[in-house]
């Protein structure tokens, strides 16, 4: 994802400054570490359940004050620096617009990717 790009195209829509007053961004790279044990990570298998993304997705383009949510998860082997996870919320307030990206960002790493850390 160019994220630049991404987020001209979402401020280029008509409604958008009478809906948008926060965009968070979380950009999730593949660790070069295993958070179980800090052992070295050559890479990791990850499998993206799409389906499932969406339908998280649609669930919370339904909280309060949520403007958009634009996912793109890779799938595939990766190696460490790698992007893996792009999400980007947008809503009206920081009240709304925080919680939403946490919660999300959970859901879908507990529900919608697997991954395989591939140790050297």
């Amino acid at each position: 994802m160019n994220i630049q790009q991404t987020l001209d195209e979402l401020k280029s829509r008509p409604d958008f400054s009478e809906n948008v007053g926060m965009t968070l961004i979380h950009n999730g790279t593949v660790r070069a570490w295993s958070r179980s044990d800090r052992s070295t990570v050559s890479a990791i298998e990850v499998q993206p359940d799409y389906e499932r993304i969406e339908e998280i997705r649609q669930e919370f383009l339904q909280s309060d004050g949520i403007y958009d949510i634009i996912i793109e998860a890779k799938s595939g082997t990766l190696s460490p620096g790698d992007d893996l996870l792009y999400l980007i919320v947008a809503g009206d307030i920081r009240e709304h617009v925080k919680p939403v990206l946490a919660e999300l960002l959970d859901r879908i790493k507990a529900e919608a990717v697997s991954k395989k850390e591939i140790i050297r």
